[in-house]
Order: C-alpha cells, then sequence, then structure tokens
C-alpha cells in the first residue's frame, strides 16, 4: 500500500457518506497514472496553483482598479480567502478537503481584466456571450499549457463550473464540496467587498442595512464567523433529514443577499464607480477592437485559436487572460501618443 492509498483509506474513515471520496472520482478526460503520494483532488490542486494563469490572479482587480494601498483585495486574495472559509466550511461537516480546496484556486481563473467590467465588455460583444465561470473551463482544459489543459477530474471542473450565484435557477454543483465552495464565494466577497469598500471611504458601518447587521454582526470577522457556523449547522441538519444540499438557514441566507444586493446597488452598479468602471470598460473595448482588426499581432498561439474556432474567440481567449497592468500597458502602446524628438 502507498502513500496514496493510506490517504484514500483515510478518507473512507474521515469523509462521510454524502462525501466526494477521491477513489470513487469520475476520473480524468485523459487517462493517466496515478500519483504515489497524491490523490487525483491533491494533484488537481497543485497542477491550479503552478498554473500561470493562476499566478496572473495576483494582478486582477478584485473590485477596486489600480489603487494605491497593499491591502486592498484582488483576484488573488478573494480566491485564497475563499479557499479558507471553504475548507473550514467542508471540515466542520466532514467533507473532502482537497476536493474543496481545488475547486475554490481555481474558480476564478476565468476572470478578466478589470472583474465583472471587462466581462460585461466581452459578454456584450461576443455572438455567444461570456461568463466567467464557463472561461474557467475553457483556460483549465483549452488554453493552460499550450492549449493541452491541465487534465483536471471531472468532480473539480463541475465545482469551478457551477460555482457562480445563489439563485436555484443556476446550476448547482453536482458534490457538496462544491456547493461549499459556491456559498463561501459569496460569503468571501460580500464581506471583504464591504471591508474594502469602508477602507476606500466610500463606506460606512452605519450604512449597511440594520436588518443584515442585528443578524450576521456588526463587524466583518463577527458576520464571517456566523455565515460560516450557520452554513455548517444547517447543512449538517439538511443532511440529518435527508436533504443532500449544502445552504444557508432561512434567515441568515436572506440577510446575505440582503448585503449582497446593496453592494450591487451601491458598489457594484452604483454611481460611486460608475466613472472607473466606464473608465476599465473602455480600454478592454478598444483593445479588443484592435487585435479584432489586427489579429496577426497577437501571439502565436492566439493565431491558432483563430484559424481553429474564430476571431471572435482567439481575441477573446487573448483578452481574457490578460492581467489589467498587461491590458492598461497594450493600451498605452497602442493608443497613446509617444514623444517623438527631431
Amino acid at each position: 500500500m502507498n502513500i496514496r492509498q493510506k490517504i484514500e483509506k483515510n478518507e473512507g474513515n474521515s469523509i462521510i457518506k454524502y462525501g466526494a471520496l477521491s477513489l470513487n472520482s469520475k476520473g480524468r478526460e485523459n487517462l493517466e497514472d496515478e500519483d504515489d503520494i497524491r490523490t487525483c483532488y491533491m494533484v488537481d490542486k497543485d497542477r491550479i496553483i503552478y498554473s500561470k494563469s493562476f499566478r496572473r490572479l495576483k494582478h486582477k482587480t478584485q473590485v477596486y482598479i489600480k489603487t494605491s494601498s497593499d491591502h486592498y483585495r484582488t483576484r488573488l486574495t478573494h480566491t485564497l480567502e475563499v479557499a479558507q472559509i471553504a475548507k473550514t466550511i467542508g471540515r466542520g461537516i466532514g467533507l473532502n478537503e482537497d476536493l474543496i480546496e481545488a475547486i475554490a484556486m481555481g474558480h476564478d481563473i476565468g476572470h478578466v481584466p478589470f472583474a465583472h467590467n471587462g466581462e460585461e465588455v466581452l459578454n456584450d460583444i461576443l455572438p455567444q456571450g461570456f461568463k466567467h465561470n464557463e472561461n474557467s473551463i475553457r483556460v483549465l482544459t483549452k488554453i493552460e499549457k499550450l492549449g493541452a489543459g491541465l487534465n483536471l477530474s471531472k468532480e473539480v471542473l463541475d465545482g469551478i463550473l457551477n460555482h457562480s450565484g445563489l439563485s436555484a435557477k443556476i446550476g448547482k454543483a453536482a458534490t457538496l464540496e462544491g456547493q461549499v465552495v459556491r456559498y463561501s464565494d459569496k460569503i468571501a466577497y460580500v464581506n471583504h467587498d464591504i471591508d474594502d469598500s469602508i477602507r476606500a471611504e466610500l463606506l460606512t458601518d452605519s450604512m449597511l442595512p440594520k436588518s443584515a447587521i442585528e443578524v450576521l454582526g456588526k463587524k466583518h470577522g463577527k458576520r464571517i464567523d456566523t455565515l460560516v457556523k450557520d452554513c455548517i449547522y444547517n447543512t449538517i441538519s439538511n443532511l440529518d433529514d435527508g436533504n443532500i444540499s449544502v445552504s444557508l438557514s432561512e434567515i441568515v441566507g436572506s440577510e446575505l443577499a440582503n448585503l449582497r444586493n446593496f453592494m450591487f446597488e451601491n458598489i457594484y452598479k452604483g454611481e460611486i464607480l460608475k466613472e472607473e468602471r466606464q473608465k476599465a470598460q473602455f480600454v478592454v473595448t478598444n483593445v479588443f477592437e484592435y487585435y479584432f482588426k489586427n489579429p496577426q499581432s497577437m501571439p502565436d498561439f492566439y493565431k491558432l485559436i483563430v484559424e481553429e474556432e474564430g476571431l471572435h474567440t482567439g481575441v477573446a481567449d487573448y483578452i481574457s487572460g490578460m492581467s489589467d497592468d498587461y491590458c492598461l500597458m497594450l493600451f498605452n502602446n497602442i493608443y497613446v501618443p509617444k514623444f517623438v524628438i527631431y
């Protein structure tokens, strides 16, 4: 019995019957030899963390663009907070923490420069539309490693694809681990975006919905604590009742949605950051239009995608992989006049 097999045996003793055992994985698109040390989900987590697209998350916007402070979240620090919250919830319920961490680490790989501002631009331009969760799957399966992809387990890809939204109308992950990441994403971004907005002096504690503060807590840490514990205990209660799903209690879930709606109305879509959103969308729009007209200027890998899948897809793949800084650099190189000394 090698080390991986020992870990798999331990999973059988520590993970509840509704959890995803590594031994029961549906496998990968392309069959490969198993690792002697790591389970399939441990391998997936490592592949994502060591990928180029994961590294670029450190220079992609969460909410605040090109801030002067080092303390605002980026897409990378958001990912780490999601993973930490999700692992805590998963451990409390008794789920597979390696699968949870792999999903969490990859869930935002497909985000474009300038966060949802850039996503809206591509969604409007592309005939097929654009969603960052679907693009995460494309990046992980068709873009990474120059088209070879990372060959991740089906459970990891399913969790990443279905991490967005809280509506019952939106697809739900097949595993409880994937469902944990879905809730953890919302718990993380709603609360840390409030924290960043207060730091930016765009919000104050007194502006937050009173009912949400009364139920969840006045301060950032207390709200996280309330939501994490509620998710654990409510899910355990669901499982005891035969309802195999992850969820918050009705009152806590309602107040999380209340805070989320407040942030959309006042920060994400509100007047406060409207000018900055427009600037970001202007940059992405014009960089896209330049490469759409001049695809020969893109790297060879993306020119090959243009040949195989069309101009819209090739340019979108190139743009979506950019960091904020790289997109701004290209915009400046393309459109900003340079001083010439005669």
